[in-house]
């Protein structure tokens, strides 16, 4: 990847610690093969995976004291992966996906910074609503997932498909018009909804004006 500036930090979780390198910021793009402009992303919305939003640490902050025993946990358009690093950290049983064609060098070089075990990645397309290399999980994850009118009901497809009988999906997302349509669309598929503010949020550096979304079924 040529041109591109990174930035490294270190995010606290309790006693452990999750090193990452991401983009320096949103201005950085490299695509020199179109690779990702034969796949529909332009050139303003290449960095969006590459850098930390504050959805994406309210969701890791919140899954690491989860019950994930004995789980099977997918990780939605997963960008960096910071909720994957930490479960991956704390030996559960987590795969990632995202459609950016760069998240899983990304992925792979922030699991080699913290010395620990590959996490198991596949680059998905919501469009295609089952994949045969993911099958079915017992807890999704996912952050700042809705940000497109369209995603509401590939995603909710999508989740639907990759979800056992009995599941757990958990969403942090900030306050975004197209969130009350996605509720129903998970309704029609038989989830219950509580939705709740995160506490604790003194890691962040604004106000945290979204919520954590946790759909139940089964």
């Amino acid at each position: 990847m040529k041109n591109i500036r990174f930035k490294y930090q270190t995010i606290e979780f309790g006693e452990e610690d999750i090193h990452i390198r991401t983009l320096k910021d949103t201005q950085q793009f490299s695509d020199t093969k179109n690779i990702a402009k034969n796949l529909g992303i332009s050139s303003a919305t290449w960095p969006i995976f590459g850098v930390i939003w504050p959805s994406a640490e309210v969701l890791a902050k919140y899954i690491q004291d989860y019950d994930f025993k004995n789980k099977r946990i997918l990780e939605v358009g997963c960008g960096i992966g910071l909720s994957s690093l930490i479960l991956n950290k704390l030996d559960a049983d987590i795969t990632a996906t995202d459609y950016h064609p760069e998240a899983e060098s990304f992925l792979d070089i922030n699991t080699e910074l913290n010395n620990d075990d590959e996490i198991p990645f596949v680059r998905v397309d919501w469009n295609k609503i089952y994949s045969e290399k993911l099958g079915k999980f017992d807890l999704i994850i996912g952050s700042d997932l809705l940000y497109e009118r369209d995603h509401v009901e590939l995603l909710s497809s999508f989740i639907n498909a990759h979800t056992k009988d009995k599941c757990t999906v958990i969403l942090a997302n900030p306050n975004r018009g197209h969130q009350a349509k996605f509720n129903k669309e998970m309704e029609n598929y038989g989830f219950t909804l509580n939705s709740f503010k995160p506490e604790d949020l003194d890691f962040l550096d604004e106000p945290y004006k979204g919520k954590i979304f946790e759909f139940k079924r089964g």
